[in-house]
């Protein structure tokens, strides 16, 4: 059986003012649309691209309860929170799509291992 991943996710805009959290089930496809903008709304109005962090979980309900505890922060604590693997503001995505393709349309659910992203960038949780 195919285990399954949820990632929950903070990405923000170039100046850092903005910032957006979301769930995801494919972070590769997901930060593809945002870096597109593809959709409609908050992200693609303030130009929110730039992924500062992830955490990979194998249960869909625990990861949606994570999302809405950070949601629920201060800015200051989620500040703090990218901080702790993030202290640059790096975007972990970059390099994902050197191709003009966009992502895989192969069954995937984890980032790229391309080298960008190693096992200690990402905070995995189960549950």
């Amino acid at each position: 059986m195919k285990s399954a991943w949820y990632y929950v996710y903070i990405v923000i805009s170039s100046s850092r003012r903005a910032m957006y959290i979301g769930i995801t089930n494919n972070l590769e496809r997901r930060m593809f649309e945002h870096k597109n903008s593809i959709f409609e709304g908050f992200t693609k109005d303030y130009n929110v691209h730039r992924l500062v962090y992830f955490e990979r979980f194998s249960n869909v309900n625990t990861a949606i309860a994570r999302e809405k505890q950070l949601k629920g922060w201060r800015r200051a604590k989620k500040n703090a929170l990218v901080e702790t693997t993030n202290p640059s503001w790096k975007d972990m995505s970059d390099g994902w799509y050197e191709q003009p393709q966009g992502p895989s349309t192969r069954d995937r659910t984890d980032p790229p291992k391309n080298g960008r992203i190693g096992k200690t960038d990402a905070i995995t949780r189960s549950g």
